[in-house]
């Protein structure tokens, strides 16, 4: 996969490609990162790429020019055209769902702005993509992006060294992952639930779809409206929140 982000901010990047699972991810050859300041490509003396908006308003606005010069000078990908996502407070709410649907493109592009907004021709011609990764709002974009990036590229083949880390993580089945365990076997008095230690794969299994469900019930109920459960688990749940009523 190649990953190019457009900012006016390429130092803020350059830390976060380098360390961890991405800088690791980078050297083994499994994805490229590139920060393009699209500054670069301002078409006037002062390399301004902003401008105050028609009609009148507070704050500047991202010009067209810039921010299509710079994606039209990446270098196109030999296998696929680009995803061009712009991060936006408006954008459609970025979800583990999307980052698999990410996972298998191979080029992606980002553009990350500041100020007041971008020129709308840049949303309705040039991207594919507007993503949001909170109802907040940040300086800039290139926060937003690192965050994408991050979920995306650690679903690629070879780039965990456990695959099936990916597969149980939070949100990825819908539910919330179920607690984890590690030495020593009893810690200040709290032990570790029986089940994990009964090398019983079966029951494990079962132990950790229940624990899923019930976190899932507790911290995030909404998420189960999406699930397909089964009729034991609805049983469950279903008297769960009858136990929840009466207390």
């Amino acid at each position: 996969m190649r990953v190019d982000v457009l900012t006016l901010f390429p130092e803020m990047l350059e830390g976060v490609f380098g360390a961890s699972i991405l800088g690791k991810a980078r050297e083994k050859g499994i994805v490229q990162l590139n920060a393009v300041n699209f500054r670069d490509y301002a078409n006037n003396k002062h390399n301004t790429v902003d401008d105050y908006p028609y009609g009148g308003g507070g704050g500047m606005v991202l010009k067209a020019e810039p921010i299509f010069s710079a994606v039209e000078a990446i270098p196109p990908h030999e296998e696929a055209k680009p995803r061009v996502i712009l991060m936006c407070p408006q954008g459609e709410p970025f979800r583990q769902s999307k980052a698999e649907e990410l996972a298998k493109e191979k080029h992606l592009i980002f553009i990350c702005g500041h100020y007041e907004g971008y020129d709308e021709r840049i949303r309705e011609h040039l991207v594919t993509d507007e993503l949001s990764i909170g109802d907040y709002v940040l300086t800039g974009g290139e926060l937003p992006a690192m965050v994408v990036i991050d979920s995306v590229v650690r679903l690629l083949p070879g780039v965990l060294g456990n695959e099936s880390s990916a597969v149980t993580d939070s949100f990825s089945t819908g539910l919330l992952e179920y607690p984890h365990y590690t030495r020593p076997v009893s810690f200040r008095g709290w032990d570790v639930p029986e089940v994990l230690m009964s090398g019983h794969h079966a029951r494990i299994d079962s132990w950790r779809r229940e624990q899923s469900l019930l976190r899932t019930l507790a911290r995030r109920p909404e998420l189960l409206e999406q699930i397909e459960l089964t009729p034991k688990e609805r049983e469950l749940l279903a008297a769960i929140r009858q136990a929840e009523e009466r207390a």
